[in-house]
C-alpha cells in the first residue's frame, strides 16, 4: 500500500507538477496527514477517491483490487456499435485465442499474450457499457445538432 500512494505521489509531481502539499489541499487534508499515509502504509477508505483524483492516477485502488485477487481494467465510456466494431471485438477475441495458444506452446512473449489478451477483454468491456446503458442513455448534451 505504501508504494502505491508513492507511486501516485510521484505520477501527482511528474505529471502534474504537483506537490505532496497540493495533493493534501485537493484532498481536504494537511501534507503531513499524508506523509502519515505513506509512512503507515494506510489511508481511510473515503480518502482514497478524492486522493487518486488528486493525483490522476489509480495505483491505490489497483493495489486493493490485485491483493483481492480481483481483475481491474478500465471500462470505456461506451458509444453507439456498428458491424465494425463487433468485427473488431471478434477480431480481438481471434487473436487473444491465438497468443494464448501459442504461449502454450512457447512460442510468444508473456506480454505479447498478457497485451493482446487485455486488448480483448478492454473490447468486451466496453459492448458491456453499451448493453448496460441500453435502457438508460446518456444524454448527449455536447454532440451538437446533426439536423
Amino acid at each position: 500500500m505504501a508504494e502505491a500512494i508513492r507511486l501516485c505521489l510521484d505520477y501527482a509531481q511528474h505529471r502534474h507538477n504537483a506537490s505532496v502539499a497540493r495533493v493534501g489541499e485537493l484532498v481536504g487534508v494537511t501534507e503531513w496527514a499524508i506523509y502519515k499515509w505513506l509512512h503507515e502504509g494506510s489511508m481511510p477508505s473515503a480518502r482514497i477517491r478524492p486522493f487518486e483524483l488528486a493525483c490522476g492516477c489509480t495505483f491505490v485502488t489497483q493495489y486493493i483490487a490485485s491483493s483481492a485477487r480481483k481483475l481491474v481494467i478500465d471500462i470505456p465510456s461506451g458509444r453507439a456499435s456498428g458491424q465494425a466494431d463487433l468485427l473488431d471485438l471478434q477480431n480481438a477475441a481471434n487473436q487473444a485465442v491465438s497468443l494464448l495458444t501459442s504461449f502454450y506452446r512457447d512460442e510468444v512473449e508473456t506480454d505479447d499474450v498478457l497485451q493482446g489478451v487485455t486488448t480483448a477483454m478492454e473490447c468486451l468491456a466496453g459492448h458491456r457499457e453499451n448493453v448496460r446503458k441500453a435502457d438508460e442513455p446518456e444524454l448527449g448534451l455536447f454532440e451538437g445538432d446533426k439536423a
